[in-house]
């Protein structure tokens, strides 16, 4: 059983895991991404290239301590910037009449920001504490 260090260290590199895989998404499928994001948004393809390379950056930050800090500041920043296009997806998917489980799956994730942050939060001071 890992010690609570080694588990909040695995927590961390989990972390940046999900973020530098997220961020390698953008570019693998980003028709998929520009999608997602809402009408009102400007450059949709700049937007997802820029999106994509905040988490690749952000999650390789949170393994290094000189940058980890920045780097959780800066993911919790964009966890709040891409609300809109969560938002905008759950839309989308009404609009298209998908089944109401898929509908719900996305608008239990809107909640889910607020963990993530949380984790965020927490891994920023995995190196310190």
């Amino acid at each position: 059983m890992p010690t609570p260090s080694n588990a909040r260290r695995i927590g961390l590199w989990l972390l940046a895991a999900f973020f530098i895989v997220g961020g390698l998404l953008h570019f693998a499928f980003p028709t998929a991404y520009a999608g997602i994001m809402p009408a009102w948004l400007p450059w949709h393809s700049a937007l997802v290239a820029v999106s994509g390379v905040c988490e690749i950056a952000g999650g390789a930050g949170l393994l290094l301590l000189r940058t980890q800090r920045a780097a959780g500041w800066g993911l919790i920043l964009l966890s709040l910037a891409v609300l809109p296009a969560n938002l905008q997806m759950l839309l989308n998917y009404h609009a298209a009449e998908t089944p109401l489980w898929q509908q719900i799956l996305l608008a239990l994730r809107l909640p889910l920001q607020a963990p993530l942050i949380w984790w965020i939060w927490c891994a920023m001071r995995v190196a310190r504490g």
